[in-house]
């Protein structure tokens, strides 16, 4: 350790930003003790991956574990990586700066499709074989984790097993079995079957990969190579999360990250239902952590870390039951001492704004809202469940009460969009200016600004538009141009993603194990940091993907039947095909699907215990 650690010392006089690449920050732990050591991987730059809070929720639930410690490591930035390589240095871990192939186990999460070839990059630095059935029983077990293991197959081949939902629980599960048989002297196969049948780990190699006609035939891409291993991969929930401490320890880092401040979690699930959103899909039930929890986790998390920002996180934090109580106490609680708090998503309603009034003080910078489309058909089609009256009282109450800017959220592409609904984006965001500057005194209506982003609609799984096709990117660009030209106000913006990375994120999202071979193509043509503009290799995509006779746009693009059988339906969240095929029907018809958390079950399949129902009912309306 004390080698590489000074080989890598001098090599970060001449790098950029080497404080990514220290230890000892504020708060971190490090146990030299444990016999078992496990390291969790975030496959992008430490500024990424510091802020993620899965990382720091898992470290800290593995460090709770006897015996055992957590460390982290992060992909260096990609000039890094190649003077690592050329110096012939491993990726390293920063608590220990030891080799992750030293490690007992590793976990990677993989938080979005584009990660792909940087989880090939990590491995491959770290000298770690690519391939889980070319490692030895003396390497390290690779744990895959994350929103993509909704659909793992794309990286079946690069992980050792997945773990399906909420790691707090099952990822020390997984790591005792592995520790306990590693201990006795297991072989890695024995030990493979053992996780295979623990609740919410899914073990690629232990089953076989059918073709496209057998798995329409009997209904799932996979059959079990074994006895006791399960055909259905249900996801795990942390059951404990309402009555868990919202404090998580954390680090404080030498560098500034992303979301450089305290974050809580008040709230997990969403229970709105948008057709489009797999995050309110796959993580239901709905779960509150109460008021008093959540103030006392800001009040220590404050004073722990000296961080002068807090954000209270989850999918949609102004849903919250108490979330005015919770603003109101934490407003009194630092009223004039220099602390800011900050809720990452507001309702577009006059509740959200005055919510977002409530954590801005006498700072009116911009707010964001999401209409998601440019007219009512379509957002009832997408079961946004956000009216005109909802946006306008949103837009009169934001701009009467001092705010400026406002951003605007939209998609492309979305199923059954037509050019009036397109265009409908231009004209809603000229009447909410309209409405905006009407709002404002004349002599204030020179700062107003709009800006509207067009992203592009991604096929998701587990969603009732996962059987959708994407447009092409020549289409998304037309309908950009037509957003565009549709504007007549000047102090309206506009901007969009790039149609080629959405093609990609598309075709990983939905693909099944053929994906992974294009992947490693890709890596091996030069892929890497492919969510990073201006690292972005089409053409490496492109050639690795011809090789091997697959064609990624028409993979993305392809419409399928409600029956079919995608690659990736033995991954269960809950939430139910049936459901699912409901929503899309209903989608096709315009009809809306309303909140649960405000109206009668709508029988999506997660909540089967009627018991759980009444439950979370009453949390909701108390």
């Amino acid at each position: 350790m004390t080698n590489l650690w000074l080989r890598l010392a001098a090599l970060l006089r001449n790098t950029q930003r080497p404080s990514r690449y220290l230890n000892h920050e504020w708060a971190c732990t490090y146990k030299p003790e444990a016999a078992y050591r496990f390291c969790m991987v975030y496959p992008d730059t430490y500024e990424l991956g510091q802020a993620n809070q899965a990382l720091r929720i898992l470290c800290n639930a593995v460090n709770r574990q006897e015996g055992m410690a957590a460390e982290r490591a992060f992909l260096p930035a990609h000039d890094f990586c190649d003077t690592m390589r050329a110096e012939g240095l491993p990726l390293f871990s920063l608590e220990s700066c030891a080799p992750l192939a030293e490690f007992d186990a590793i976990g990677i999460t993989i938080s979005h499709e584009l990660a792909a070839t940087n989880i090939l990059e990590t491995l491959d630095l770290a000298g770690i074989e690519l391939h889980s059935a070319k490692r030895t029983d003396a390497a390290p077990l690779v744990i895959g984790g994350g929103p993509c293991t909704f659909n793992p197959e794309p990286f079946w081949s690069f992980f050792d097993v997945f773990v399906i939902g909420e790691g707090e629980d099952v990822l020390g599960e997984v790591l005792q079995c592995h520790r306990t048989m590693k201990d006795a002297g297991a072989p890695r196969g024995e030990i493979l079957h053992a996780i295979a049948q623990i609740a919410g780990c899914y073990v690629p190699a232990l089953y076989r990969w059918c073709d496209e006609e057998e798995a329409q035939r009997c209904g799932s891409w996979i059959e079990p190579l074994g006895e006791g291993i399960p055909r259905v991969i249900e996801k795990r929930v942390f059951e404990g999360f309402a009555t868990s401490s919202a404090w998580e320890p954390c680090i404080v880092p030498f560098a500034e990250t992303v979301h450089d401040r305290l974050n809580v979690e008040i709230l997990r699930g969403c229970s709105r239902g948008c057709r489009f959103c797999q995050a309110g899909m796959v993580s239901r039930p709905v779960r509150e952590r109460s008021a008093d929890n959540i103030v006392s986790a800001v009040v220590e998390g404050l004073a722990q870390t000296g961080y002068d920002e807090v954000s209270l996180t989850s999918l949609s934090s102004t849903d919250h039951s108490q979330i005015a109580l919770v603003l109101e106490r934490l407003n009194r609680e630092y009223q004039d001492k220099g602390i800011r708090i900050s809720i990452p998503s507001q309702r577009m309603d006059a509740f959200g704004v005055s919510m977002a009034g409530l954590v801005a003080g006498q700072k009116r910078g911009g707010l964001t809202f999401a209409p998601e489309a440019g007219t009512q058909r379509l957002r009832d089609a997408i079961n946004k469940n956000v009216t005109e009256e909802d946006i306008f009282a949103a837009v009169d109450a934001a701009f009467s009460a001092g705010w400026r800017h406002c951003k605007l959220y939209f998609m492309i592409g979305l199923p059954d969009e037509t050019d009036e609904d397109v265009a409908g984006i231009a004209d809603l965001a000229e009447r909410i200016y309209d409405r905006a500057k009407a709002a404002l005194l004349p002599q204030m209506r020179g700062a107003l600004k709009i800006t509207v982003s067009c992203a592009l609609f991604v096929p998701k799984p587990l969603t009732p538009f996962q059987w959708d096709g994407q447009i092409s990117s020549e289409e998304a660009l037309r309908r950009v141009n037509l957003v565009r030209s549709s504007l007549r106000s000047r102090a309206i913006t506009v901007h969009w993603h790039d149609p080629a990375t959405s093609l990609l994120e598309a075709f990983l999202s939905r693909g099944g194990r053929e994906c992974a071979d294009v992947i490693e193509q890709a890596w091996i043509n030069g892929a890497r940091f492919d969510a990073w503009t201006e690292c972005f290799n089409k053409d490496a995509w492109d050639k690795g993907a011809a090789s091997l006779g697959i064609d990624v746009a028409c993979a993305a693009e392809h419409t399928y039947e409600l029956n079919y059988v995608l690659p990736y339906t033995h991954i269960s969240a809950g939430v139910t095909q049936d459901f699912l095929r409901a929503e899309r029907n209903r989608a096709e018809n315009g009809d809306v699907t309303c909140d649960c958390s405000c109206a009668a079950c709508t029988d999506c399949g997660v909540c089967t215990d009627m018991n759980l129902k009444i439950e979370l009912a009453e949390v909701r309306h108390a």
